[in-house]
């Protein structure tokens, strides 16, 4: 049986699976206060190999997750495409906090999301 697969799933995952197709590389991430709901989410543009994000967005949902956001997915797809963005690389999870830290907080980890205090970001598994 097919997995059923979310709207944001559909238009975004799909333009990360046809792999690299060279430079500008668009980055899509999500963030939340756990690996369930995202309340951020943020794409950049890397124009060359080597270089920083030349061009940055963030969209954020206080209540909602903003993947299910047919708006910010959209404005997402259309950002890339304003770009000329040929690569879109996306985890297939959240990578961690919607905080920012300096910005939002100070230490280590965020005070907000003690979820996320004992996990590895990437793998999404414990690291105590």
């Amino acid at each position: 049986m097919k997995a059923h697969t979310a709207p944001w799933q559909a238009r975004l995952a799909k333009r990360a699976k046809k792999g690299f197709r060279g430079y500008p590389i668009g980055t899509i991430a999500f963030y939340g206060p756990d690996d369930k709901r995202a309340s951020k989410m943020v794409a950049s543009v890397i124009e060359r190999e080597n270089a920083e994000p030349s061009v940055m967005q963030k969209w954020v949902s206080d209540e909602g997750d903003v993947r299910k956001n047919i708006v910010a997915v959209d404005e997402v797809v259309e950002f890339l495409d304003r770009h000329g963005v040929r690569t879109v690389v996306m985890p297939d999870r959240m990578i961690g906090c919607p905080h920012e830290e300096g910005k939002d907080y100070e230490g280590a980890t965020c005070p907000k999301c003690p979820f996320w205090a004992t996990r590895d970001r990437w793998s999404g598994q414990t690291i105590q």
